[in-house]
């Protein structure tokens, strides 16, 4: 594609997307509506709402009809902090229900920077393609040759030159309901994306950006708030040294000090083989060096030696589920566990929780996979089954919810509304647990990240219930704003924690108001950078309060899409081991009481009792009611 000579301008958003149709070949130039931008932002809000203006409840997450959407944020291309991140929603073949991931890597810079605020694609090729968006169109191109090829294996075969990829692996072409997406090194993750773009049989879409820059509307205020964002981040413990120094793998030495690491299938939250599993012991054994997305100021993504290899660090999540949650303490057998998913595209927390339920059913005798806690041999093996769905993997790879229903021990089935929890166990943190029973796509970490003011800062009392209602829904709301602008969720810890009010006053007092006096406290957090990131970028202006309400309004319009596939009150739960088994490490302690906090959070949101967004509450938000 030929350059201009003059590189062409946008500011701040171009506010079109393409409308691709895989059916007949064909796309459309499609514009975001003015009022749909300013009520739900942009990345996860605007590819929720333009989804939820296209399908009908009860459309197969694998047939033609369904969504995949795909949004840059505002942020993308102005080199704001840790802005290189883009969001991806569709229907999930895991769950049944809306799925949303957040990912690094190119394709989102290349995209924007192609003049395009995000695509939808839907429809079904009949034979194997990948696409080619540039700032002209669409191009469709055979992909029979990429077919059944590993991720690497295509990124190499394809040659790319420039431009970024989405690439699926064996696992999305064979539909396996946790297959991933790949974004240069980084993935879609969680739900089965992969999985959409199988059935929708396109093995890569390849974004050639570059036409255009992205000027902040407001380059003055931009350039101020921007600055401010550095400070905070180079002065929070989290973002400017734990991370920075030893990964995301930081979490593992407190997490099993507070007894929330999952240990054999989440029987136990503690192990004294944890360390070796830790940020602090890679970084000295495996000489780490930073891997990460682009702009990124915190520095999380690592790259060490493993195995004679110089490889992606695996993330904790890969570490807790691969690793401690099968017994499995061995750093190279970790890693070259998790290059096999990034291989065959899996997502590594489902594939360690159905590893992980497989090893308690074989404990039990209710299904024979041969594995065992602690015990590595026939792992690898069953990785490749699922990510090629043949012999016991067709059956594993539609994930633990499906496994204990057709063969029992839902009780330790490790998931909620379908999905995989991930590696922390709420039974020593009630908040989190309360999180993971009312997070839109499932067991989900990311929806609110109530571990880190329980454990991390020590501002909530783990084991109370009181004010847990009220901040989980608080951090619902703005991890929407976060995820919707979009920029790194790590960014919350500094932009929320470093302004003054909160830096300077005594942590005892903090403390208190948080436990205490919850509406006060959440009244007077100052995350104003992300509202001034927002403002200045698009030149719209917009309060707290209502950049605030926007967040909400994301979530609100994802639980009513999903009660429209039918969840209810009654899916809003934890799995039976939470509830009713206290930890293995710790039996002196109470399961969680999710109820109690349940009906508070439900009042809290406007929900009737079975847990549906009342219609005062959807008119409130304006949000339409079909």
């Amino acid at each position: 594609m030929g350059k201009d000579t003059k590189m062409r301008e946008i500011v701040g958003t171009s506010n079109q997307f393409l409308e691709i149709d895989l059916s007949t070949r064909s796309y459309h130039i499609q514009e975001i509506p003015a009022r749909d931008r300013h009520l739900y932002l942009g990345a996860k809000g605007l590819g929720l709402k333009l989804i939820f203006d296209r399908i009908s409840p009860g459309v197969d997450p694998l047939g033609p009809d369904n969504i995949l959407a795909v949004m840059p944020g505002v942020l993308m291309g102005t080199w704001a902090p840790c802005s290189g991140r883009f969001h991806a929603v569709s229907k999930s073949p895991l769950t049944g229900i809306f799925t949303t991931s957040s990912c690094g890597g190119g394709l989102g810079r290349e995209l924007k920077t192609a003049g395009w605020d995000g695509m939808l694609v839907r429809g079904q090729s009949e034979v194997p393609i990948r696409l080619e968006i540039t700032s002209k169109g669409v191009r469709f191109w055979p992909a029979d040759h990429l077919w059944g090829l590993e991720i690497s294996e295509a990124r190499k075969v394809m040659d790319q030159k420039a431009g970024s990829s989405l690439i699926i692996g064996p696992a999305g072409e064979n539909l396996v309901r946790f297959a991933n997406i790949s974004s240069d090194q980084r993935f879609l993750g969680r739900g089965g994306l992969g999985a959409v773009l199988g059935s929708k049989r396109v093995k890569a879409i390849t974004a050639l950006g570059g036409d255009y820059r992205i000027i902040p509307a407001r380059p003055k205020q931009f350039t101020q708030t921007r600055q401010r964002a550095q400070k905070y981040i180079r002065r929070n413990r989290m973002t400017a040294f734990l991370y920075t120094r030893f990964g995301t793998n930081a979490n593992v030495n407190p997490n099993n000090s507070a007894g929330i690491l999952p240990v054999d299938n989440f029987s136990r939250g503690r192990h004294d083989q944890a360390w070796q599993l830790s940020g602090e012991t890679i970084k000295v054994v495996h000489e780490t060096t930073h891997h990460t997305c682009k702009p990124c100021s915190v520095l999380c993504g690592h790259k060490g030696t493993f195995n004679h290899k110089i490889v992606s660090v695996p993330e904790y999540e890969t570490s807790a589920l691969l690793g401690s949650n099968l017994g499995i303490f061995d750093r190279e057998q970790v890693s070259e566990w998790n290059q096999l998913c990034s291989e065959l595209g899996l997502d590594t927390i489902s594939t360690g929780a159905v590893l992980g339920w497989c090893m308690e059913a074989e404990k039990k005798g209710i299904y024979r996979t041969g594995l065992r806690f602690g015990h590595p041999e026939g792992i690898r093996e069953k990785i490749e089954q699922i990510g090629c769905a043949r012999e016991q993997g067709t059956e594993l790879g539609r994930g633990t919810r499906w496994l204990s229903q057709t063969y029992g021990g839902q009780e330790f089935a490790i998931q909620v509304k379908g999905l995989e929890m991930p590696g922390y166990d709420p039974r020593n943190c009630f908040g989190q647990g309360l999180a993971y029973a009312v997070a839109n796509r499932g067991a989900c970490h990311l929806s609110a990240f109530l571990v880190a003011m329980e454990i991390y800062f020590g501002l909530l009392k783990p084991m109370a219930t009181r004010a847990k209602p009220q901040f989980v829904a608080f951090f619902e709301g703005l991890t929407n704003c976060v995820n919707s602008l979009q920029t790194c969720q790590f960014t919350m810890f500094a932009y929320t924690l470093e302004p003054a009010l909160s830096r300077y006053t005594p942590t005892p007092i903090l403390r208190f108001l948080m436990q205490n006096l919850p509406s006060l406290a959440i009244a007077l957090v100052d995350f104003s950078v992300y509202t001034r990131l927002w403002s200045s970028t698009t030149g719209i202006r917009i309060s707290n309060r209502s950049f605030l309400r926007a967040g909400q309004r994301i979530h609100l319009l994802e639980r009513y899409m999903n009660t429209r596939e039918g969840i209810t009150s009654q899916d809003d739960t934890l799995p039976d081991k939470m509830l009713h088994a206290s930890l293995g490490s710790n039996p002196d302690r109470r399961s969680i009481p999710l109820e109690k906090m349940l009906k508070r959070y439900y009042r809290i949101r406007g929900y009737s009792g079975q847990g549906t967004p009342k219609k005062r509450v959807l008119r409130k938000y304006q949000i339409p009611a079909l």
